[in-house]
């Protein structure tokens, strides 16, 4: 039975604008770890910058007392790219009062969608393919569906838009998951140790035969393959990416170009208060300055 990521590291960080989080996923040592079978990448860490949050609309004159919102709840890489080589599925916990309100979502994109009235939390359960982690995520998300900072009519086309970024990190990872991800654009790996070589994904018996990782096409010689059971390439173009998503052009943007603009503003910012500052210090280092009282004491 997987366990939670309950005993994850959190550390909180980041901008205003990035709510950072990084979660670290504990290593556990499980039977495949012990006979050899799922060896492990000392020292490295993969990262997996993912995006989870709510876009809801409002119906307008299509609304009724129960339904007055439209909303989408997901998962989706901090890029928009396709989180299937890492996530194996995603279950969304939804209010009681609606039908069924545990909800899988067993391939990318991981979302769903609904229509009611009521704001509510939503737990977010992340399970990860068993070469990667055998413990699941637990995240919650507000649904909100009205906007703070707007007065009159709630309007149809603008949505309210709420996500949170968080940077997944996985210690020593499996060598089949790490071969997996690399090049991979939805995940940050480090560069490969010094003489370490990518491992093949089965077992041949018979003569040689030759893999193309990227594509995961098996070039056979003589022999046959038994194969280990790898996830099945989600890096191909459309399979789960978000890129092209209808609703794309409300997604919030993570991007570390973007973060650095902000953070070249906020500079500038600071840098022109430092010089009103100076000014405002050298004018009044200019005016005159107050005489010192007489002291009570006179020499005689």
């Amino acid at each position: 039975m997987p366990q939670t990521a309950i005993e994850a590291q959190v550390e909180d960080g980041g901008s205003a604008s990035k709510p950072q989080r990084i979660i670290k996923l504990s290593k556990t040592t499980d039977d495949s770890d012990k006979k050899g079978t799922n060896k492990r990448v000392k020292d490295i860490e993969i990262c997996v910058p993912i995006v989870y949050g709510t876009i809801a609309f409002y119906l307008g004159r299509k609304a009724s007392e129960s339904q007055s919102h439209k909303w989408t709840v997901y998962v989706r890489g901090a890029t928009n790219e396709d989180l299937g080589a890492v996530i194996k599925h995603v279950v969304f916990q939804l209010h009681p009062s609606f039908n069924n309100p545990t909800r899988i979502v067993e391939a990318p994109p991981f979302e769903l969608s609904e229509c009611g009235w009521g704001e509510f939390e939503i737990g977010i359960s992340i399970f990860f393919h068993s070469d990667v982690c055998d413990k699941h995520l637990d995240l919650y998300h507000m649904l909100k569906l009205y906007p703070e900072d707007e007065s009159g009519p709630q309007s149809t086309k603008k949505p309210v838009v709420m996500e949170s970024y968080n940077e997944i990190v996985f210690p020593d990872p499996s060598e089949c998951f790490f071969a997996r991800v690399q090049n991979h654009p939805a995940v940050v790996v480090p560069r490969m140790p010094a003489g370490f070589s990518l491992p093949v994904l089965g077992k041949f018996i018979g003569f040689a035969f030759f893999l193309d990782i990227c594509s995961s096409k098996i070039f056979f010689k003589i022999g046959s393959f038994v194969s280990a059971a790898p996830v099945e390439n989600t890096n191909e173009k459309g399979r789960g990416d978000t890129k092209d998503h209808p609703l794309s052009q409300w997604f919030l943007n993570f991007s570390e170009a973007d973060e650095l603009l902000k953070l070249a503003s906020a500079r500038q910012q600071v840098q022109a208060h430092i010089v009103k500052l100076r000014r405002e210090l050298s004018v009044i280092d200019g005016m005159p300055q107050p005489l010192k009282p007489a002291s009570s004491y006179e020499c005689t």
